[in-house]
């Protein structure tokens, strides 16, 4: 069946005031899953620290579904170098309920086109194996498969492998040097 997007959605910039929604969508996967490596959930204010830190250059964005918040995406930076300034890494959780219902892929285009306008060329995203929901989405939304870290992280009493898979956000042939992301 394919997706609907739901008619009462909204993508909108991420307020430090949607933290503590943020928060509890992130516990699930932080506390049951390997989806995330972080073994202790982000308190509030720690949230709506990397919600400030992600706005500031990248996007952070919410989903919003009557009036209440049902996922979130955002960006960050790749790697520390200088080199690396115009990939990102991005990241979606969505409430359980929301999964499947046309939400995430709202959310993700808006998201790329986002940090396709501030200047970014590449998108980067990382997995944890398997995840065929978020691999499913990314291939539909044009990331493709670049590698596999084997075994990278150990969580819930397994070692996890990472997928990670990138998309081009504009051209990135030739010598010249593009403008500086914004």
């Amino acid at each position: 069946m394919a997706e609907q997007t739901p008619p009462d959605l909204t993508v909108r910039d991420a307020a430090e005031s949607d933290a503590a929604a943020c928060a509890a969508i992130y516990r699930p996967f932080v506390l049951d899953t390997a989806v995330s490596f972080e073994l202790e959930p982000p308190t509030e204010a720690e949230m709506a620290e990397r919600i400030r830190e992600a706005s500031a250059k990248h996007a952070w964005l919410v989903a919003e579904i009557d009036g209440g918040v049902a996922g979130y995406a955002y960006a960050r930076p790749f790697a520390a170098r200088e080199a690396y300034r115009w990939s990102c890494e991005t990241s979606i959780y969505l409430a359980p309920a929301r999964r499947r219902s046309g939400v995430g892929r709202a959310l993700y285009e808006a998201l790329l086109t986002r940090l396709a306008e501030r200047g970014f060329r590449v998108a980067v995203a990382k997995m944890t194996l398997p995840n065929p929901a978020s691999e499913g989405l990314h291939a539909k939304l044009g990331f493709r498969p670049v590698g596999v870290h084997p075994r990278i992280g150990f969580k819930n009493g397994a070692w996890h492998d990472i997928a990670i898979a990138q998309k081009e956000l504009a051209p990135t042939d030739g010598a010249d040097q593009p403008a500086e992301p914004r």
